[in-house]
């Protein structure tokens, strides 16, 4: 089946369907064509998953027609009660969508990093940069681990938080720029492996890792997460397929803000990781595994829950949660 072809001879269905979905008010003849373009639109998406599997052409028409079923099967009365479906199915399949491109990030972060730890570590001159033999040497035998108990948990936990997560706003929210993501992920990588070669080169690369596991495993994977949110809305607008530029823009944008709101939450618990426990005068052991607990956590939350949301037709657009939310606003 050509894919592009059938999506064109039915975009004017599509767009009606959308059109209807989005209408506060109904006549009888506009709810009877509703229900019939629902039910037209659904024998379509399945011909589109069948034929080509997850495409962003049956992305876009399964959120159509999750709009136009909110609006003969009814809204709840309370927002609230749409929040389970948000964290359960919305979100995790939105992050399911970014599975690929985050181990992209990961190994490209990874790989700059330990090449600039091992380049800087065998040059004493591009360590010297950096600062002088004193400073560094205060960094890694003090500084360091001081960072992590100098304020009070509570409030370094709540700053750790805040900052982490303006970080992953921005990369979603600029991400169409196309360079703005590289730079964050480069200059990430570059402090990685900055800090690495330092910590190396006074013997302290035991403490390194110890201090940056418990923590580090879990806010990493969401700053990934964060900026393959922004690569996935830049290449919606170089590539938007059989969509114009502007609907590939707005769909995957709204999608992915999906994920922005998302990592709020897992940042927040990366946050107290690092104001509680990190610090916290317990073994190692114990620390490690309970940063590697959380991630472990995180990844059946974005990979399981999210597959399995995703194979029963879930975008994780918000499109469907604002449409309850705005039924309930308007009475």
């Amino acid at each position: 089946m050509d894919l592009d072809a059938y999506s064109a001879a039915h975009r004017a269905e599509w767009d009606r369907l959308a059109a209807l979905g989005r209408r506060r008010t109904l006549s009888g003849a506009q709810s009877d064509e509703l229900i019939q373009g629902y039910q037209a639109g659904a024998t379509q998406l399945s011909v589109i998953k069948t034929s080509a599997g997850s495409t962003l052409q049956g992305d876009r028409l399964s959120v159509i027609l999750s709009r136009a079923r909110l609006r003969f099967t009814g809204a709840g009365t309370n927002v609230l009660s749409q929040l389970p479906r948000f964290f359960l199915v919305q979100l995790p399949a939105a992050l399911y969508r970014l599975r690929w491109l985050t181990l992209a990030v990961a190994i490209v972060t990874v790989l700059v990093a330990t090449l600039y730890a091992v380049w800087a570590v065998n040059n004493p001159a591009v360590l010297a940069n950096f600062g002088s033999p004193a400073e560094l040497e205060q960094l890694a035998n003090q500084s360091f681990v001081s960072y992590y108990s100098e304020n009070p948990a509570a409030s370094f936990a709540g700053r750790v938080w805040t900052n982490n997560a303006w970080i992953a706003a921005q990369c979603v929210a600029f991400g169409i720029l196309g360079v703005y993501v590289p730079y964050i992920v480069l200059q990430n990588a570059q402090n990685l492996g900055v800090t690495a070669a330092v910590m190396f080169s006074y013997d302290q690369a035991d403490t390194f890792f110890l201090y940056i596991a418990p923590h580090g495993l879990l806010e990493l994977t969401a700053i990934f997460v964060a900026a393959a949110a922004g690569l996935r809305i830049f290449w919606a607008w170089i590539a938007p397929g059989a969509r114009t530029r502007g609907q590939a823009l707005a769909e995957d944008a709204r999608a992915l803000f999906t994920v922005a709101v998302g990592l709020v939450f897992v940042l927040l618990v990366s946050g107290i990781l690092e104001g509680f426990v990190t610090p916290a005068p317990w073994p190692w052991p114990v620390k490690i595994g309970i940063g590697a607990a959380a991630l472990l956590a995180f990844l059946a939350y974005m990979l399981v829950l999210g597959g399995k949301a995703t194979r029963a037709g879930e975008t994780g657009d918000l499109a469907e949660f604002e449409a309850g939310s705005a039924r309930v606003f308007a009475g």
